[in-house]
């Protein structure tokens, strides 16, 4: 396993940022080249290596991505999944759109781009053959959006958040980068599994379980609002609203409400996690108002709720 690499373009010239980024990425990414969609490019990166899997996670402004095939990457897939910001992501004749929650799988044999609004991603680099076995008609599902509403990748999502947590600490048993390789792929395939079942059921969605699901796939997305459930579900805001009451209570109660929830969850669980990590990857830009909202939902601080544990 490698060390977690970070590298950032705060302290490079502006007029120097994108060339400085893309020969970095290179060394991490190769074959790839950003292009600012505005003058000023900023961005950072972390990077490392688990087994077969290469991992990446870029936090940048608005920007194009093209990636060319190298020789010898034709078996591998790239793995994108949106946490921050929306992203087209276009390979071949096919395009898909990603929201905060959804994932793409594109195949690193052709050339592929990415066009990314301010965004953060979890990219993972793999060999495809970890997964064929277990998902049939893997060329058909490539370049298919994977809806964040679906559960099975809500649980795969937090188990790459919860892998670079790990990331950080220098030692692990024997074998351990093979298990998680095992682990991933296995994840990814119920992910797969996961949004088949998520388009058969969209036939006939009921509403409310509707908007619960995309809530609950947008809580990392702090500019999250009623408005773009109303997006999603093809109605009215007021129609959202109803939706809500008929639920007693309102959109920005709920979200909050699941936020929390699942920050709590997450401070029991993940102990060596940053309470301000925990907000960040929650919604909430501000960990001191995190902090003021959970007390007043929990009566007592984040740090005193983990001491529960």
């Amino acid at each position: 396993m490698s060390p977690v690499q970070q590298f950032t373009t705060r302290d490079v010239a502006p007029a120097e940022r994108a060339r400085y980024w893309n020969d970095m990425a290179d060394l991490r990414y190769a074959g790839s080249r950003v292009e600012a969609a505005y003058g000023e490019f900023t961005g950072r990166m972390w990077s490392w290596n688990i087994g077969p899997l290469a991992m990446l996670r870029p936090r940048t402004n608005p920007c194009r991505v093209l990636r060319s095939p190298l020789p010898g990457s034709e078996h591998n897939l790239i793995l994108h999944l949106q946490s921050r910001g929306h992203g087209s992501y276009s390979q071949g004749t096919q395009t898909a759109r990603l929201e905060p929650g959804d994932a793409v799988l594109c195949s690193t044999g052709e050339p592929y781009e990415i066009n990314l609004s301010h965004h953060e991603t979890l990219v993972v680099e793999f060999p495809r053959e970890l997964i064929e076995r277990s998902v049939g008609a893997l060329d058909e599902r490539l370049v298919q959006r994977l809806p964040g509403t679906s559960p099975s990748l809500r649980i795969f999502h937090d188990f790459l958040l919860s892998l670079w947590q790990q990331g950080f600490r220098e030692e692990h048993h024997l074998g351990w980068e093979e298990e998680v390789a095992r682990l991933f792929a296995g994840m990814l395939a119920m992910a797969l599994h996961g949004a088949d079942f998520e388009q058969a059921k969209r036939a006939e969605p009921e509403m409310a379980s509707r908007v619960r699901a995309i809530v609950e796939a947008r809580l990392q997305d702090p500019e999250f609002s009623v408005l773009h459930i109303a997006e999603a579900c093809a109605i009215s805001v007021r129609a959202v609203q109803k939706v809500f009451a008929s639920m007693g209570t309102t959109p920005s109660a709920y979200i909050q409400e699941r936020r929390l929830t699942r920050a709590g969850e997450k401070l029991l669980a993940y102990p060596e996690a940053t309470i301000t990590q925990i907000a960040f990857d929650h919604g909430f830009n501000d960990s001191a108002y995190f902090a003021r909202c959970f007390r007043r939902r929990n009566g007592m601080t984040p740090r005193a709720f983990r001491s529960l544990r």
